[in-house]
């Protein structure tokens, strides 16, 4: 059998079973279409419509099936016949690969980790672009270099993705660096298929192909960028996007095909030129009439599974414009696994009418009834300020202000209010100064929070020694919890924070336990030669509220730890911990 008829069989084979799946997927069900159309597991569907397809997106898999099919068929054409040097031979082979990584290799390449198919797409068209520059006759210095500063840009983009995978800094980042790289990619198209034009070799077919790929590349950019996603949230286009996307893959493979041919083929037949024509048009002009729909059709724009959703900036950092989406994303979230506050079915008109009826609730039973008329999964819930802010902020912001804060803001007024709330507390001994020592506001939760830890951070064990004390802190009612590294103290009243004094000292202090509720000496010991307080971190709640001392001042080994406790006429409840070096392990409790 010759190479001719072994292709022949094998495009007619795997056209047919494309055709075959289509077809099966309208008797069987959503899963044999979606592989008709997608090329993908079938698991892949449960992903993207949990519920099952919608008929807009039947007909869309069918349809895009039905395309994917004829352009297989383009696609599995038999190599022409002809010599090939070296570097004509190497690209024809790479070219082929690329092919076979959109149409099978993705897909076992994607059960790998992200970043290996990112370094694989780099490595494989760095070599391609290479290859281009030394194969294809330009005829013009001018015209090399302009190619290969495209493909440079191109290059770049993919490197880019390479970074990001490996959580390296990127090469840039924004919406204008994103659309440059796009524009560059799809520039160093346009400038290969010229390159193909003034060498000779490639028929007028391959070169709009070509055309054709660039014209998909042009769309996805305002559907991709300037409209934010609007592909991520109608399943239909993004079915179609993926099918006439496959252009690119049949020019590719056109361009490997064609490599041997010295001369160039006569121009097409007017018929099949006209053809031509009415392609080209469809591929820009279709998939945007699809994206009108009458007012009573939801219109999606974020969904729960939208990338974009997963930032929560603040009120205060978006434009007005972005606000609607901003609520639009918390309102589909599924985040954490929780259902979400409207159901996908809805459009983001509906939801935002829903949100701004939500706003001018008086209670929650108000608000249950508005989401179970919408039918939210959780009505009993209600909704939160802290998201009805990005749909009603006139509303929201009168009872809370803050919501209305930028992130700059929000850390500004959190700065501010800590170091006033630390210069409410006092040294209660002004007169005796340790080594070191430090006096600050501890903020506790505000449900449940037993105390707070004196221990060695870099102790192997810390975590440990810390569980241990906070289960012992409750064992008397001294409440302080010692184990090892760790000791937990807890709060004798009902507060929130209270003010901490620490202090360390290379021997005993005086007792004075004059004006002090409790006052309690345990053992600790330092292993690393470090002993101190946790303090609030960046953007946490519960720690001190300014910079805690090493308390170990003698370096490695044992301690004595002395806490003072009072509640002062307010209410406030005030603490003083002394450190000092000593080696008994006792107890003692030196005022009840």
């Amino acid at each position: 059998m010759s190479s001719d008829g072994l292709w022949r069989i094998i495009r007619i084979g795997l056209v047919g079973l494309v055709l075959a799946a289509a077809v099966a997927g309208l008797v069987l069900g959503d899963a044999w279409l979606w592989v008709a159309a997608d090329w993908s597991p079938p698991t892949y569907a449960e992903f993207y419509a949990r519920g099952g397809f919608d008929t807009p997106t039947t007909v869309a898999l069918l349809v895009a099936a039905l395309v994917k099919a004829a352009l297989l068929w383009l696609i599995l054409r038999a190599p022409a016949p002809g010599p090939l040097d070296r570097r004509a031979k190497a690209l024809r082979r790479l070219l082929y690969l690329a092919v076979a990584y959109v149409l099978v290799l993705w897909y076992p390449i994607a059960l790998l980790p992200d970043v290996v198919g990112a370094a694989f797409q780099l490595a494989l068209w760095t070599v391609i672009d290479v290859l281009y520059l030394l194969v294809i006759r330009w005829r013009s210095r001018m015209l090399r270099a302009a190619a290969g500063a495209m493909f440079a840009v191109e290059l770049a983009g993919m490197a880019g993705e390479l970074l990001d995978e490996l959580d390296l800094p990127e090469l840039g980042s924004g919406v204008i660096v994103e659309l440059g790289l796009m524009l560059g990619a799809g520039a160093a198209t346009i400038i290969t298929v010229v390159g193909q034009r003034r060498d000779g070799r490639w028929s007028r077919g391959t070169q709009v192909a070509g055309g054709l790929s660039v014209g998909v590349y042009a769309l996805a950019i305002p559907l991709n960028i300037l409209f934010a996603r609007i592909s991520s949230g109608n399943l239909a286009m993004l079915v179609m996007m993926n099918a006439v996307g496959l252009v690119s893959t049949v020019w590719i493979a056109a361009t490997a095909r064609e490599l041997p041919i010295e001369s160039r083929p006569a121009d097409l037949p007017p018929a099949r030129r006209r053809v031509l024509r009415v392609a080209v048009a469809a591929v820009a002009v279709l998939p945007v009439i699809a994206l009108i729909h009458p007012e009573q059709t939801p219109h999606l724009t974020y969904t729960g599974w939208s990338m974009d959703c997963y930032d929560r900036p603040s009120f205060g950092d978006l434009k007005p414009a972005e606000r609607d989406a901003a609520f639009l994303c918390r309102a589909r979230s599924r985040e954490g696994g929780v259902p979400p506050m409207f159901p996908d079915s809805l459009s983001d008109q509906g939801i935002l009418a829903y949100g701004r009826a939500l706003c001018r609730t008086k209670d929650r039973d108000e608000q249950e009834a508005i989401l179970t008329r919408a039918g939210s999964a959780r009505s009993a819930w209600g909704a939160d300020p802290w998201d009805l802010v990005y749909a009603c902020p006139e509303i929201v912001g009168a009872t809370h202000p803050e919501l209305l804060r930028s992130t700059a803001e929000t850390e500004a007024a959190n700065t501010a209010y800590i170091a006033e709330e630390n210069a409410k507390c006092r040294d209660p001994w002004p007169r005796t100064k340790g080594v070191v020592q430090a006096t600050a506001k501890y903020f506790l939760f505000v449900d449940g929070d037993h105390g707070y830890l004196v221990h060695d951070p870099d102790d192997e064990a810390a975590d440990e020694a810390a569980e241990r004390a906070t289960d012992k802190v409750y064992d008397d009612n001294t409440l302080i919890g010692v184990s090892g590294s760790a000791v937990l103290i807890g709060h004798v009243e009902d507060v929130v924070d209270l003010c901490l004094t620490v202090k360390a000292f290379r021997t005993a202090p005086p007792r004075r336990t004059a004006g002090w509720k409790q006052v309690n000496e345990v053992p600790i010991v330092s292993r690393s030669g470090r002993l101190t307080v946790p303090e609030m971190g960046e953007g946490g709640e519960v720690g001190a509220g300014a910079p805690m001392p090493n308390l170990a001042i003698a370096g490695k080994g044992r301690y004595r730890l002395r806490v003072y406790v009072r509640v002062d006429d307010a209410g406030e409840e005030q603490h003083l911990v002394v450190v000092f070096p000593g080696a008994s392990r006792k107890r003692l409790e030196l005022k009840p």
